[in-house]
Formats: structure tokens, C-alpha cells, sequence
């Protein structure tokens, strides 16, 4: 705390501000600073109030040994000054009796005797003010269960009583009673119990999170999964990091372990590893780390003891080593509560935890299903798992025969060779065969990192492509084979060529905040280099002799590819032509010398060539003649590849069905080969958008997931990101928000995205989505933090303000939806002058309409002058759109205008002025057709009008002519279903006349 508090309203300022901190570390700290600085004053109540905020801050940040001091100051003060505590004070206080009685159980050093002593001072208190004692037998109750005997008695004694103003809320007795039934077998009737909870009837702070942790195996025993499943999602998000609720983390945890999400479990530990430090209740600890020990103990029994975990501070664990570690600490903490009370129930009910076998093998819980084979580093994955591997030759100079064979050819399981000669020639103790025939140790490095090179720059990493090409083709110099150094040179001119000019990505990708790039140009520079780097491949092809047909085919494939670069960044119609005469002298050099891999990828070339040029049916053609050529001659494996591009081709014609079916083909073909030869993820990627168009958005969002886990296993995390971005916002619009939410939480605790290595911005994208889905989940509260933190960073984003217009403007948003309607307008400011140098004319429109219905709706008449003054901006907004010449994707930019103009008089009761709007909105929308998709607009204006008119300003039959009227009209259009409200409001009308 910065400052002491000068004045009792300082004090109490302080203390408000520090209600609305999360519970842990922080916020005890400076309550205890703010008990301090309210000692101070000569006043009771200040104190009072200060050492009600500590005591919650001790009980809710898991620290039960300080609470019951705190609350023995308070209960002096309620003994010695019973006229400082108000009735509200006064109710605090006898609530709080329960928490001590929590926080004594929780401590094995406190006697049984004193906890049985406290609930005896509770009950006598209870008695002597005149409360109902049912509090008091819950409490009675809570200690049986604890101690493991007497709980039907003592439950029977509480159950059966009549609730009173100090009972705890009806959530949290529904869970004690669902737990009782669970303790006893009875799974049926503790859902049935918890059902209230569960179906999120019946909810406070703790509430459901801490119901759904201990539901979750039931569920599963009962055969919910579906909901098992979804409740895990929720309620984890409920519980994570909270100091206070340690012992349904574990529940979760453990869930994990017995549904076949051991690697999850691992990710959740992680992102749990504060608990270790921060829990100092032995209670809360001990049902933790029993979730904790489960799922280590079964991801040890599947043979991963080695894989490193989260766990206490101060040193680094492994599974194992950690199991150990926690095994040992448990078992103590049980054996001591169990000596407290003197009965076995905690080494008991650990015991059975410990021993319960998985319940189902493999449950989906995510869209990111990972795997413990996933969770140490480990090589990328080459070829995808239902491929079975290439047999590889055992004799070293076999494998380098075969693998240089195959790699002349282009054929895919070359890689498969080369992956295993790297890891027998960087094996301690290599020895090079003295063979001529295998050539010297030089070469063979050469051949490893020309193979290295080409892995790097499929992941578009041109840079160390480049570098690892020139040190390809030094060593074949030092070799003796020029013609492998003049390929490995070619190799890396290109590569240069691609190097982005700029070194940080600008945002986009399609799945970033939208906006332009950098102020400057790039094109020119990168016409520049991939010119130069065209033509000094044909000076190097001049200067090269010895070539074997196979390698000058690719040095002519090479200089091809620079130039179709250089089109597809020009997008120049000059360009053209070059192209398609490097693809000539491709195509009949390798049909001359029968090379059928260069001459297949010539007609690739050329189909792409007419694609970037605009002339589909001209690529389309030559795509077909591709695949006719494939299908008769081969090599197969560019089957897949040019089925791919046939199906984007049709994409770009609107042929949704046809690319559906050529890459579904694809797929199929794409199964008999390593998955990054044929780029297999991009073939799921296209797939999701092919699926998209058709309307099959589930279909799309098992391709999306698919096409980001191939690219995690060959290493392209950037790609990979950018997939799994577009899940989540996939996800978000069918309203699958607790998979966004636990598919964006699993991404952005990845180590290099928590560094913002991928890209920031799309960092920033994974953040926005998720603050969406949590605003759609209706966690506000986290939803606002995220979006003002977003909003603070995308402010000095100079290069992409129309991004930080729109994340300012849901900002605003979210801030009106929490009457806080003066940050809200600075927010909104914020928006607008980034609007004004990047327009995001829909985004801000929309927004600044919904602040306006808000601030209309929530302050009424009050609001009305704040209101208009956010339709003016929409205003200005519409207009700029009208200049630009920008045609809104959804409603009418003026229309939805003139209609918020008639809500927000409405709000304020100012009805003629609602009307008179209406009416503009009416004129602006003009009268449907029969095909017009703005029926049902047309159709709520007219109801609402009528509703002004006919209701509120009490002229019934000009509002039944204008309903008459228009019902004829739709339903001679055909729109039958726009009439219902309608005919409804008209007959309400006529019965009030």
C-alpha cells in the first residue's frame, strides 16, 4: 500500500478497493496494512470494518491459522461495544462463528476437545441472542463428517431443521447434503441432490465450482460423460489458481488421471504449481495433493515417471521424484488429523481415492488432446501415426545408398532416411566407413544439413535456411562435388530472397486483430530480391558444369519458383509471361530426360501461375491435365498436393461440394505418405473452409484442431497457433464457450506464447477471443480485466489502429454493462481517434449504438443527454462509411441508427421523439421484397413502432393500421414467420380498446 490512509473515507476507500482484489497473497497483505493504519483512529467502527475485510482475506486465501485470532479481536470488540455494530455488523459477526469452526477443523494441531469447546460457545451465543440453532447443527454436522463418526445423527439433525438468516446459502447446503449421499454409495441420489447446482439454479461464491469437482466421478459412474465432460471445463475455470479452493483442483486433477487426460492433468498441475507454496490450510492441502498424487501415480504406471512436473517450490521434480515427495507429505497429514480424532476416516477415504482404477480410457476433454508423449521436447514428428514407417536399411552404407536414391528422386521417405542417419552419425563414438562408394564424412554432413535447410524453410524459416544451405555447400566443395555445392547455393539464394524485409511480423494471418501493415511498402524490396535472386541462379546455372539431369531440373525449378514468388508478390501482369517460360524450360527439360517428379512439379507451376494471374479456368484446366498425368504415370505422392490446389481453385469458383470432395480424396491419399511431404495440415485447414461454406461447422472445427496438431509435430508452431486461433473463434460462434476457453487457456500457457515468441499480435488475438468467451460466459468481471489490459497495449500498436479501435470499443462495452459509463466514454474516445486513422466503421457503429442503449436503459431519462451523445459519434461514423463508399456486412449502418434513436427516446419515455425515429428508420429501410433478408429488420420497426404508438402514446388505431398493413404485406411476400409478434401485439391492442 502506497499511502496510509489519512481519514476514516481514505480507509474506507482503501478497503472497497481491496474487496475487489482476487483473495491470495496480495490482498492479505494489505489488509493487514489497512488493520494497521485503522488502529489509528480513536473510532470503533473503522477497526471493525478493517478486521472483517482481514479475516475474509485469511479464510478465503487458505490461511484457517489467522482467522480465528482476527475474529477473537472482533468478537472482543462485540462484547465490550455492542453499540458500534449495526444489525449488518452484527449478523457478520454470528456468520462468522462457522468460519472459525471451519478453520479449527482444518488445523491437526487443535484439539478435538477445543473444537467441540468452540461449537459450544456458538450454540450458547446462538441461544443467548435469540438465533435459530440450525447453523449451529450444520456446523455439528460438518464436524462428524470430518471425524468420520456419528454423521447420520448429527446429519439428521441438521437436515431436518428449518433454514434461518444464518444458514449458509442454499448452494452450499445443497452440496453438503449431495456429499453426505456420495459418502454413503448412493451417486443417484447425490445428483439428483446436486442437481439445483449443477443446472446452475442455485450458485454463490464458492458455488458450483466446488459441487461440480466432487460430481465429476459420479457422472461418469452414472454414464453422463457429455456432461462430466462439460462440467470439468466450467467448473475447473471456477476453481484454478484459487488459494481457497485447493481440494477441488485435486478434483479435477484426478478426473483427469481416470479418463485418459493424463498429459491435461500435467498442464493443470503447471498451471496450479502457486498452490504448493500458497495453501497453509493442512485440511485444503491434504485434498489436493491426494488429486495430485492420483494422476501422478498413473502417469508413473503408464511409464513417464521421467517426464519433469510442478510441484513444490525451490527445486525441479519429476513425476516420480514428485510422487514421492507428495506421497510422503499426504500420508503425514492424514495420520495426523486421524490422531485428532482419533479414527482412521482420512487415511481411509485417501486410501480409496488412491486406489481407483481409470473409468473410462480415453475421454475427449478439449479441442487440444494431447498425449504424455507430447509433453517432454522431443524431435518433430515426421510422419503421422497412421503411416507405418518405411523399413530402413540396417548397414550404414545401405542407408546412405537408399537415402540419396530416394532423395534424387524427391521421393518422401527419404526424410525418413536422413532422420535416421543424423542420429547415427551425431551417436557418440561415430566412425566413417572408408568406403568410396559412401564418399567422404563431409558429404554426408552436407547431405544432413541440405535436408536440415529444407525442413526450416517449409516452416518459413528462410533465415536459418539460408545459413545452413551455404554451410551445405561448402562442405560438398570440401567434398569434391561441385554439382551438389551449385544446387545447395541455389537452395540459399532463394531462401535469402524469401527473408521478410521487415523482422517482426505485422498482424494478420487472418486470425490477428485486422489492420495494415507497417507504414512502409514491402512489395518493391521483395520484387527486388527475388529478381536479383532469379538472375543470379542463372548465372550460377551458366557457370555449372557436371550436373546430373535431376539436379539441373531442380536448379530450373528453383529459378521458376523465384519468379512465381515474384508474381504472387507483385500480383503485375508483366510478370506473367517469365514465369510461364521458366515452367516451359522446366517442363520439356524434364519430359527430355524423364524426370517425372520435376515434370510434375512444372505443371503444378503452371496451374498456380494461372491461379495467381486470375485465370481460373485456364488453372483449373491444367490441374485436371496434372491430375491425369499423376493417376497414369505418377509419382503418386503429388497426388494429394494437386488435388489440394484443384480444390482450392474450386473454393475460388464457389464449388464448395467439389473442393469438399477433392481433399477428402486427398486425405485419404495423404495417409500413405509422411505428412509433412504432402502437407497434410493444410489439406485439414482447407478442409475446415470447404466445410464452412457447406454449413458443416462441427466438420470444420475436427479439421482446424487436426490441421494445428500436424503442424505442432513438425514444428510449425506460428501455423499451428494461427489454426488452433481459429478453432477458438469457431468454437465462440457455436457457442461451445468452455471449449474456447480451455482450448485459449491451454495455448496461453505455452512457454513461448507466454513470451509472445510466435507473434505478439497473434498473442493478442489468443487474449481477445478468450476475453470474448469469457464475456460470452458471462464472466465479466475477468472478461473487462482482459479487455482493459488488451486495450493498454494494442494503444501503442502505431502500425495497426484500427485493431485497438475495435478491442477499445468492446471495452466500452463491457465497462457500460458495468455502469461505468465515465470509463466507458473514455474508452469509447479511445476507439474513435484510432477509428479516425484506421476506420473499423461497423465494429465502432455497433458499438457505440449498444453504449447508448445502455446508458438509456440503465439511468432512463438521466442517461438520455450520455446516450445521444454515443449515437452522435455513430453518426459521424455512418457518415464517414457513406463517403468511403462502405457497405455494412450485417444491418444498414443508417437504419440501425435511426432505430437506436427510437430505443434510446423509448428508455427515456420521450415517445414521440421514439416514434418519429422509428419512422426514419422505416423510410431508410424501404418496404421488403419478396427474397429481402431485411424483412425481419422492416418487421421489428414497424412492432416497435406500433408499440409507441398504440401503447405508450395511446392512439390504438393508427398503430392496428400500420400492424394490419404490414402483416398483409409479409405474409403476401411469403415471410409468415416475421408476422407472428406482429398479429400479437395487434390482438393485445384490440382486447385493451
Amino acid at each position: 500500500m502506497p499511502t496510509a490512509p489519512q481519514t476514516t473515507d481514505e480507509l474506507y476507500e482503501a478497503l472497497q478497493a481491496n474487496q475487489r482484489r482476487p483473495y491470495g497473497r496480495t490482498r492479505t497483505v494489505t489488509a493487514e496494512e489497512l488493520v494497521d493504519a485503522a488502529e489509528r483512529f480513536e473510532e470503533t467502527l473503522p477497526l471493525v470494518r478493517a478486521l472483517l475485510e482481514l479475516q475474509e482475506a485469511y479464510t478465503y486465501g487458505s490461511e484457517p491459522r489467522k482467522s480465528p485470532v482476527v475474529f477473537a479481536r472482533l468478537l472482543t470488540l462485540f462484547d465490550e461495544q455492542p453499540d458500534a455494530f449495526d444489525e449488518n455488523l452484527r449478523h457478520l459477526v454470528f456468520w462468522r462463528f462457522k468460519w472459525v469452526a471451519a478453520a479449527l477443523r482444518a488445523l491437526p494441531e487443535i484439539p478435538l476437545t477445543s473444537l467441540r469447546q468452540w461449537l459450544t460457545e456458538m450454540r450458547e451465543r446462538y441461544e443467548k441472542a435469540g438465533l435459530g440453532l440450525q447453523p449451529y447443527y450444520g456446523q455439528a454436522y460438518r464436524l462428524a463428517a470430518h471425524v468420520g463418526e456419528d454423521e447420520a445423527l448429527a446429519f439428521e439433525l441438521w437436515a431436518g431443521r428449518t433454514r434461518t438468516r444464518l444458514s449458509d446459502c442454499e448452494a452450499c447446503e445443497i452440496g453438503e447434503r449431495a456429499l453426505y449421499h456420495l459418502a454413503a454409495g448412493d451417486d443417484e441420489r447425490a445428483l439428483g441432490t446436486w442437481e439445483p447446482v449443477l443446472a446452475g439454479k442455485e450458485s454463490c461464491q464458492e458455488e458450483p465450482a466446488r459441487s461440480i469437482a466432487h460430481a465429476l466421478l459420479p457422472l461418469l459412474r452414472a454414464g453422463h460423460t457429455d456432461r462430466a465432460r462439460e462440467s470439468h471445463l466450467a467448473g475447473y475455470r471456477g476453481c484454478r489458481r484459487n488459494p481457497s479452493m485447493p481440494g477441488e483442483v485435486g478434483r479435477h486433477l484426478e478426473f483427469c488421471a481416470l479418463t485418459g487426460n493424463e498429459a491435461r492433468g500435467l498442464e493443470l498441475l503447471a498451471e496450479n504449481r502457486n498452490l504448493f507454496d500458497e495453501v497453509d490450510s493442512p485440511l485444503e492441502l491434504l485434498d489436493f495433493l491426494t488429486g495430485v498424487e492420483v494422476l501422478l501415480r498413473r502417469v508413473e504406471q503408464l511409464g513417464h515417471g521421467e517426464l519433469p512436473a510442478a510441484g513444490f517450490p525451490g527445486r525441479t521434480w519429476t513425476v516420480g521424484g514428485l510422487r514421492a515427495e507428495v506421497h510422503g507429505r499426504a500420508d503425514d497429514l492424514a495420520a495426523r488429523f486421524d490422531a485428532r480424532n482419533g479414527t482412521t476416516a482420512h487415511t481411509e477415504r485417501r486410501s480409496t481415492r488412491l486406489d481407483r482404477a481409470p473409468l473410462l480410457e480415453a475421454l475427449e476433454l478439449t479441442l487440444r488432446t494431447r498425449h504424455l508423449d507430447e509433453v517432454a521436447p522431443a524431435a518433430p514428428v515426421v510422419a503421422p501415426a497412421a503411416r507405418t514407417a518405411p523399413d530402413l536399411p540396417e548397414p550404414l552404407p545401405e542407408l546412405i545408398a537408399r537415402a540419396r536414391a530416394l532423395d534424387e528422386r524427391g521421393h518422401p521417405d527419404a526424410r525418413a532416411c536422413w532422420t535416421e542417419l543424423r542420429t547415427r552419425v551425431t551417436a557418440r563414438g561415430y566412425t566413417h566407413p572408408d568406403e568410396p562408394a559412401m564418399g567422404p564424412l563431409a558429404r554426408l554432413r552436407a547431405d544432413l544439413l541440405a535436408d536440415e535447410a529444407s525442413r526450416l524453410g517449409e516452416r518459413d524459416d528462410f533465415t536459418g535456411a539460408a545459413a545452413l544451405y551455404e554451410e551445405a555447400a561448402g562442405l560438398y566443395d570440401d567434398a569434391g562435388t561441385p554439382a551438389h555445392a551449385a544446387l545447395a547455393r541455389a537452395h540459399a539464394l532463394l531462401a535469402t530472397a524469401e527473408i521478410p524485409p521487415r523482422t517482426s511480423a505485422p498482424a494478420g494471418s487472418g486470425t490477428t486483430p485486422q489492420g495494415p501493415a507497417d507504414g512502409a511498402d514491402d512489395t518493391p524490396a521483395e520484387v527486388a530480391a527475388l529478381t536479383a535472386a532469379h538472375a543470379a541462379m542463372v548465372r550460377l546455372h551458366a557457370e555449372s558444369s557436371g550436373l546430373a539431369p535431376y539436379q539441373e531440373a531442380r536448379l530450373l525449378r528453383l529459378r521458376a519458383t523465384a519468379l512465381g514468388l515474384r508474381l504472387q508478390a507483385s500480383g503485375s501482369d508483366g510478370h506473367v509471361a517469365a514465369v510461364l517460360d521458366e515452367i516451359g524450360l522446366l517442363h520439356d527439360f524434364a519430359t527430355r530426360h524423364d524426370v517425372p517428379g520435376q515434370i510434375a512439379g512444372a505443371l503444378i507451376l503452371r496451374a498456380s501461375t494461372f491461379a495467381i494471374s486470375g485465370d481460373l479456368p485456364a488453372a483449373v484446366a491444367e490441374t485436371d491435365a496434372l491430375l491425369d498425368r499423376l493417376n497414369a504415370h505418377g509419382p503418386a505422392w503429388h497426388l494429394p498436393r494437386a488435388l489440394g490446389l484443384r480444390a482450392r481453385l474450386r473454393l475460388g469458383a464457389q464449388d464448395a461440394e467439389g473442393a469438399h470432395a477433392d481433399l477428402g480424396e486427398a486425405l485419404r491419399l495423404a495417409a500413405d505418405w509422411p505428412a509433412d511431404a504432402v502437407d497434410t495440415a493444410r489439406l485439414h485447414g482447407d478442409l475446415a473452409e470447404a466445410c464452412l461454406r457447406l454449413g458443416r461447422p462441427d466438420e470444420a472445427l475436427r479439421h482446424l484442431t487436426r490441421s494445428a496438431e500436424l503442424n505442432l509435430r513438425r514444428g510449425d508452431r506460428f501455423d499451428a497457433y494461427c489454426a488452433y486461433s481459429n478453432a477458438a473463434t469457431l468454437s465462440l460462434d457455436l457457442g461451445r464457450v468452455e471449449d474456447c476457453i480451455a482450448l485459449l487457456d491451454s495455448l496461453l500457457a505455452e512457454p513461448d506464447v507466454a513470451a509472445g515468441e510466435p507473434n505478439d499480435r497473434l498473442v493478442a488475438q489468443l487474449r481477445l477471443t478468450r476475453a470474448r468467451a469469457l464475456r460470452a460466459g458471462e464472466d465479466l468481471k475477468a472478461a473487462t480485466a482482459e479487455f482493459l489490459a488488451l486495450a493498454a497495449e494494442s494503444a501503442g500498436w502505431d502500425d495497426d489502429p484500427g485493431s485497438h479501435a475495435v478491442i477499445a470499443a468492446e471495452t466500452a462495452v463491457l465497462l457500460a454493462e458495468a455502469d461505468e459509463f465515465g470509463r466507458a466514454r473514455e474508452a469509447a474516445d479511445q476507439a474513435l481517434a484510432a477509428h479516425a486513422r484506421d476506420p473499423r466503421h461497423e465494429a465502432l457503429s455497433n458499438c457505440l449504438r449498444e453504449l447508448a442503449r445502455l446508458q438509456a436503459r440503465q439511468q432512463g431519462a438521466d442517461g438520455l443527454a450520455g446516450a445521444l451523445a454515443f449515437l452522435a459519434d455513430a453518426g459521424r461514423v455512418a457518415d464517414g462509411a457513406r463517403t468511403a463508399g462502405y457497405e455494412a456486412h450485417g444491418r444498414s449502418l443508417d437504419s440501425a441508427l435511426a432505430y437506436e434513436y427510437g430505443r434510446v427516446h423509448a428508455y427515456a419515455d420521450a415517445y414521440e421523439e421514439a416514434l418519429a425515429a422509428l419512422e426514419k428508420a422505416l423510410t431508410l429501410l424501404g418496404e421488403p421484397g419478396p427474397d429481402s433478408d431485411r424483412a425481419g429488420e422492416w418487421a421489428e420497426c414497424v412492432r416497435f413502432a406500433a408499440a409507441m404508438e398504440g401503447i405508450y402514446l395511446e392512439r390504438p388505431a393508427p398503430a392496428l393500421a400500420r400492424l394490419d398493413a404490414a402483416v398483409s404485406r409479409l405474409t403476401a411476400l411469403g415471410h409468415t414467420d416475421e408476422t407472428e409478434p406482429l398479429t400479437s401485439l395487434a390482438d393485445r391492442l384490440r382486447d385493451e380498446e
